[in-house]
């Protein structure tokens, strides 16, 4: 019998942001999120934000996903290795005392190169769970560090991680092109022609045509961001779909990021579809506490 039983809390408890969830009978009775990331809770103080989310939640059995697991977190919860589903994850569960426990990450080294995920792993699993997406399946998980996951079978088997949205922060607050990419990003023209451009996957000269494009007038700076935020997925897509034979890649995302990438796959031939990652969560981590 799961500790967990018809009503627990469920944290997804990440670097900067964190979330809380009130599960009753496998549904979200109330959520609630802030900026309580692991990285603004001092050490040793894990304990004392936990019995805060138990004062305003209620009494419950609580089960915590995320960097909440890392080095930075509250324990480490180690990872996983690839092939990996819901089974293997509660089996690795880290027990911070006997109605607490942490979920491990997953990580691979299957195609010669490491790679690690802590926290999408529930979301993966769950979206699966939910029916949400195939037991087949590419999926895409864009952000700071945008995951590109193969399940079979219904389970992890394997990844890989790229720093799109990492590189594209940079290149707004530092450097050469910095001036230039203020303006919002959005799916249209000159996101498409940066697609394009980063199909050729020639990152370092793109990116300083940005600059001489303004030098040359051949390309407004008001265009600039979305073809840099454009060239950059687009040169991820487009290396991930060429040793994908998926026609489709589901997309855990909020509409905004995720429409991007959408945009970017179907303009390189590709059918995407948006899925919910909240609910994909919830289906994740429920049945992890089934467990």
């Amino acid at each position: 019998m799961s500790v967990f039983g018809a009503r627990f809390l469920a944290v997804d408890w990440g670097t900067t942001n964190r979330r809380v969830f009130l599960i009753e009978d496998g549904q979200v009775a109330r959520t609630e999120r802030d900026d309580r990331g692991v990285t603004a809770v001092t050490p040793g103080d894990f304990d004392q934000e936990a019995a805060g989310i138990r004062e305003r939640f209620g009494d419950l059995p609580m089960l915590l996903a995320g960097m909440v697991g890392s080095t930075i977190g509250w324990q480490v919860a180690p990872y996983v290795a690839a092939p990996a589903g819901v089974p293997e994850l509660a089996a690795g569960l880290v027990w911070i005392d006997d109605r607490t426990a942490i979920v491990p990450g997953i990580s691979t080294l299957i195609a010669g190169r490491p790679d690690v995920m802590r926290g999408e792993e529930v979301q993966l699993l769950g979206a699966v769970a939910a029916g949400l997406v195939p037991d087949d399946a590419l999926l895409a998980q864009p952000g700071t560090h945008c995951k590109w996951v193969y399940m079979a079978g219904g389970r992890v088997a394997d990844f890989t991680t790229a720093m799109t949205g990492e590189l594209f922060a940079l290149l707004k607050k530092h450097g050469l092109l910095a001036s230039q990419l203020t303006a919002e990003v959005t799916p249209g023209t000159a996101f498409l022609e940066g697609v394009e451009e980063g199909r050729r996957r020639d990152l370092a000269a793109s990116l300083f045509g940005i600059r001489a494009a303004k030098m040359l007038g051949t390309r407004e700076d008001a265009d600039a961001a979305a073809f840099a935020s454009g060239l950059l997925i687009g040169a991820d897509v487009a290396a991930r779909l060429e040793t994908s034979g998926h026609d489709t890649v589901h997309i855990l995302a909020d509409p905004m990021l995720g429409g991007l990438y959408a945009a970017a796959i179907e303009a390189q031939g590709r059918t995407a579809h948006l899925v919910d990652s909240h609910a994909a969560f919830v289906a994740g981590i429920n049945e992890i506490a089934k467990q």
